[in-house]
C-alpha cells in the first residue's frame, strides 16, 4: 500500500485513483464535520461533494502534499460557512446520524451547541472540527495545517472554554 504522501503526489500529477483512494481514506471525517456544521444529511453529502470535486480540480496547485487534509478541511469549512448562510432561517433537520436525540431538552442542547460552534472563528472550528469529528491530535492538526502545535493546542482550549460559558451562562439560550 502506499503512503498517503506518494497518494498525494500522484493524484497532483493527473492520477484520479491516487486521488480516489485518498477521498476514501477522509471521507467520514469529511461528511461528519459537514454534518455537524449544517445539520442536515443532504447538504452535508452536497458539500462533502463539492468539496471533493473542487479539490480535484485545484490539486495541482496544493503547495505541500504534508497540508493535503488541512486544505481539503479548509476548503470544506469554506462551503460549510457559505450553505449556512444560504438558511439562516431555515430548521434543522436532526437525524439520529448526529447523536441520539431522544427528548426535546437534548434537541434544544444539540441546537445550542451547535450555534455556539457555528459562532467560533473559522480556525477554530477546523481545530475543533478536525479534532472532534476527524480525531486526529494537536500534533497531526499541527502539521496538516502548518500551525506550531502549542498554537493549536492553546487555540483549541480557548474555543472550548468559550463554548462550555456560552452554554453554562445561558447566553445561547438568548
Amino acid at each position: 500500500m502506499e503512503t498517503k504522501l506518494q497518494l498525494v503526489k500522484q493524484a497532483k500529477q493527473g492520477d484520479a485513483e491516487a486521488f480516489a483512494e485518498l477521498y476514501r481514506n477522509i471521507y467520514q471525517n469529511l461528511y461528519r464535520f459537514a454534518l455537524y456544521m449544517l445539520g442536515n444529511p443532504a447538504d452535508a453529502e452536497d458539500v462533502v461533494s463539492d468539496t471533493v470535486t473542487d479539490a480535484w480540480m485545484t490539486i495541482g496547485k496544493l503547495r505541500s502534499e504534508e497540508a493535503f487534509e488541512g486544505w481539503v478541511f479548509r476548503i470544506l469549512s469554506n462551503k460549510c460557512r457559505r450553505k449556512r448562510k444560504e438558511y439562516v432561517n431555515k430548521p434543522l433537520e436532526w437525524k439520529e446520524e448526529i447523536g441520539d436525540i431522544s427528548g426535546a431538552d437534548d434537541m434544544v442542547e444539540n441546537y445550542h451547541l451547535r450555534r455556539i460552534f457555528g459562532e467560533l472563528d473559522e480556525e477554530d472550528r477546523m481545530i475543533i472540527g478536525m479534532h472532534v469529528f476527524g480525531g486526529y491530535t494537536s500534533r497531526e492538526i499541527s502539521e496538516l495545517t502548518g500551525m506550531n502545535a502549542n498554537t493549536v493546542r492553546s487555540r483549541e482550549s480557548r474555543a472550548l472554554k468559550k463554548m462550555a460559558e456560552k452554554l453554562e451562562g445561558k447566553e445561547a439560550l438568548v
